[in-house]
């Protein structure tokens, strides 16, 4: 191929080259944008905290939660409330249902930032001076089947 026949303007070769270079160069500049006193290790799980105040079974919280958390997952783990069970992790199964504003949610679908200034009833909360009339029907027509997702059935109906 002569000089007179290869085409002008951006090749190949030369985006590549530029785009590695580009990438570099930014890169450079975010490490030394990001002066940090010595012996300090970023966490990089800080940029997504949460500060979060919802009631739940009556009693003002105040929780400081990852972002990205499911309600169900800082029910069970951090407040461990763990009457709200995990089954399909999908929305399917109802396993995971809970109140938020007297709606039924299903928790594992929820992010808890969503619950941030609302009322969380679980199944825990249910019955606050004994067991709820739906919990007593339950027992009295020997509703269980293995238990598992009977939480979330109460909770639905």
């Amino acid at each position: 191929m002569t000089d007179a026949s290869r085409p002008t303007g951006p090749n190949r070769r030369s985006v590549l080259k530029g785009g590695a270079a580009g990438t570099a160069a930014i890169g450079l500049a975010a490490h030394a944008g990001a002066q940090q006193p010595e012996g300090a290790k970023a966490n990089p799980a800080d940029q997504h905290r949460l500060q979060l105040t919802t009631t739940i079974n009556g009693e003002q919280r105040r929780l400081d939660i990852d972002a990205r958390q499911t309600l169900l997952d800082t029910l069970r783990h951090d407040l461990q409330l763990t009457g709200s069970k995990k089954g399909c992790d999908h929305g399917q199964c109802g396993a995971c249902t809970v109140l938020m504003d007297g709606e039924r949610v299903l928790s594992c679908l929820t992010l808890a930032a969503q619950a941030n200034g609302r009322e969380i009833i679980t199944i825990e909360g249910l019955g606050a001076d004994g067991l709820h009339p739906m919990q007593q029907a339950f027992i009295d027509n020997d509703a269980f089947q293995c238990g598992y997702c009977t939480p979330g059935q109460i909770m639905s109906a």
